[in-house]
Parts: C-alpha cells; sequence; structure tokens
C-alpha cells in the first residue's frame, strides 16, 4: 500500500505543473498561475502526507488526503465564482455565463484528484517489512 500512497504523491505534485484550466488567448494555468497561496497550500498537504507515509502513520497520510481533496474542491468552486465575477461588469445573466464558460477545466485535474483518492487507500493496521 505504501506504494500506491506514493504514487499518489507524486500524482498530486505532478498534477500541479500541469495544465488546470485553460481561458482563451491567455493560454493554460497550472496551480502556481491560478494562485500561489494555493499551491504552497496543496505542496505543505502533500508534505505533510509523505511525512506521514514515511513515519508509517496511515491516519495522518488519510487526513491529508481528504484535506487535499477539500483543497481541490475550494479551488473548482473559487474558478467558478472568479470567472463569474470577472465578467460581472456585462450588463445581463446570460451574458456572464456564457463568457464565464470559456473558462474550461484541463485534464491536470485528473491527475490530482487521482492522488489524492490513492492516499485514501490505506488499511487501518498496517505492518511493513524490512529487507
Amino acid at each position: 500500500m505504501r506504494n500506491i500512497q506514493f504514487i499518489g504523491l507524486v500524482l498530486v505534485i505532478a498534477g500541479s505543473f500541469l495544465p488546470l484550466v485553460h481561458i482563451p488567448i491567455i493560454g493554460n494555468w497550472n496551480y502556481w498561475k491560478l494562485d500561489h497561496y494555493l499551491a504552497i497550500a496543496c505542496w505543505i498537504l502533500t508534505a505533510g502526507a509523505l511525512f506521514g507515509l514515511v513515519n508509517n502513520r496511515p491516519k495522518m497520510v488519510r487526513t491529508f488526503g481528504f484535506l487535499l481533496i477539500g483543497l481541490f474542491i475550494f479551488t473548482l468552486i473559487a474558478i467558478k465564482l472568479q470567472s463569474l465575477d470577472y465578467f460581472s461588469f456585462l450588463p445581463f445573466k446570460s451574458w456572464r455565463d456564457t463568457f464565464a464558460g470559456v473558462v474550461k477545466l484541463k485534464w491536470g485535474w485528473i491527475l490530482e484528484f487521482s492522488g489524492a483518492f490513492l492516499l485514501l487507500l490505506t488499511r487501518k493496521t498496517q505492518t511493513y517489512e524490512t529487507s
């Protein structure tokens, strides 16, 4: 199980550098371009999960996995609200919704969420053998 969780950590870190949002004319944005503080929070939570994984604390790894999923959901909601707010100067709500719809989510989110869900794959009692 540790190897699967380690792969989950790698997926979360790699996903943060991949395109997460596509904005026409501007291009693709990763976590750092979306918001520096959210990117740092993602990396700190991943480091906490790595600490729990290295020190054989499955409850800690699961907790950080849930926190990462919460952070990703918060980020998706923030992207939607920010795109609606960005076009608030338009006079009609239908226009705002249409222009806010041009902001598209990219494939990096698949790696982010799959990595966080892999962190949740733990047994209650884990015994690790040393070779």
